[in-house]
């Protein structure tokens, strides 16, 4: 009994670890779409009631990735390099914080969301979370290499499309807004949705990294 209790402490916790992550992935996901709701929302009130919920995710993901936090140092022995969980979690905890700025630079300078820009990069923006969604759900088998390598060639492919959408975007506002104000609010909400699309790219690159490593 004390020989079998003494293994226990050096048993993966696998399960604690790829549930924690694919909670994370599905606020991610969640997220990705609340975006998608808060720019196709006209009313700036109703719009207020979806940043509040992106909100309250961001928290909760945060919750989870400090949980993750916690576990690393509470396991001896993880499903995967430490290093690779710790980067795992935090590029993941970036896409959130990225979208949550997003969302409420949106409202705080009370842009209107109909632009052009601004609606196709939240259409990548939902793309790209969920393929972060699938590819984390598939690590904790590793089964269906192919639906991950997917996942991840499309999420560098989301984020290619997210700089053209970007320059061309940039180029549209200089030439067509007169108002300075609103070019330097658009120019920096273009920015930070921009940024989700490589924080995006930063935790498909973990992933990757982890398969390369386990598969």
């Amino acid at each position: 009994m004390a020989f079998q209790s003494f293994l226990r402490l050096f048993t993966p916790k696998d399960r604690v670890f790829y549930s924690l992550f694919e909670e994370v992935a599905d606020g991610v996901a969640r997220m990705g779409k609340l975006m998608k709701e808060a720019v196709a929302e006209p009313d700036f009130d109703k719009r207020g009631v979806i940043t509040s919920r992106v909100e309250d995710q961001e928290h909760v993901n945060d919750d989870l990735t400090h949980r993750v936090f916690t576990e690393l140092g509470r396991n001896f022995i993880t499903p995967f390099d430490r290093e690779d969980i710790h980067y795992l979690a935090s590029s993941l905890d970036d896409i959130c914080d990225y979208i949550y700025a997003a969302v409420k630079k949106i409202n705080f300078y009370k842009v209107n969301p109909q632009d052009t820009g601004i609606q196709k990069l939240a259409d990548l923006i939902e793309q790209g979370t969920a393929q972060i969604q699938c590819a984390v759900k598939e690590l904790r088998n590793m089964r269906d290499m192919r639906k991950i390598t997917d996942a991840l060639v499309k999420v560098n492919s989301i984020e290619n499309q997210a700089d053209d959408i970007f320059d061309l975007s940039i180029e549209r506002l200089f030439e067509s807004e007169p108002d300075a104000k609103e070019v330097i609010k658009k120019r920096e909400i273009y920015q930070v949705m921009e940024i989700v699309t490589d924080k995006c790219e930063d935790a498909a690159n973990v992933i990757e990294s982890i398969i390369i490593k386990y598969a």
